[in-house]
């Protein structure tokens, strides 16, 4: 069964930061990329950051570019999302995704087939 896990969310101050981390059922973790998204009610989905499990490719939105980082632990079969320098436009649920197919475009949600139920992420001005 597939299962994609959230955790790490919170409330910060402007400024702060926090990891989050997706952990990746075991026997299904060839899978080839894993991203992160984020919603805020009312407005689509967006693509935050996505690596190629493989070759640890990286790819960001500019939004986030320079302040967040995506990286793997193969050995906990997790993925993280590490948030620096957070704004209060940061906040959002934050969703974890995951395909066995290395999409040609990593930064949108159809690329995608599993998804996390979503951890909630708050930033305080």
């Amino acid at each position: 069964q597939v299962q994609l896990v959230e955790s790490g969310g919170g409330s910060v101050q402007a400024g702060g930061s926090l990891r989050l981390s997706c952990a990746v059922s075991s026997y299904t973790y060839n899978y080839k990329c894993v991203g992160w998204f984020r919603q805020v009610p009312g407005k689509e989905r967006e693509a935050v950051a996505a690596i190629y499990t493989t070759s640890l490719s990286t790819f960001y939105a500019a939004s986030v570019e320079g302040r967040f980082t995506i990286s793997q632990d193969n050995a906990k079969n997790t993925v993280y999302l590490q948030m620096n320098s957070l704004t209060p436009e940061d906040t959002a649920m934050y969703y974890c995704a995951a395909d066995r197919i290395i999409p040609v475009r990593p930064l949108v949600s159809y690329a995608y087939n599993y998804w996390g139920q979503g951890t909630q992420v708050t930033v305080s001005s």
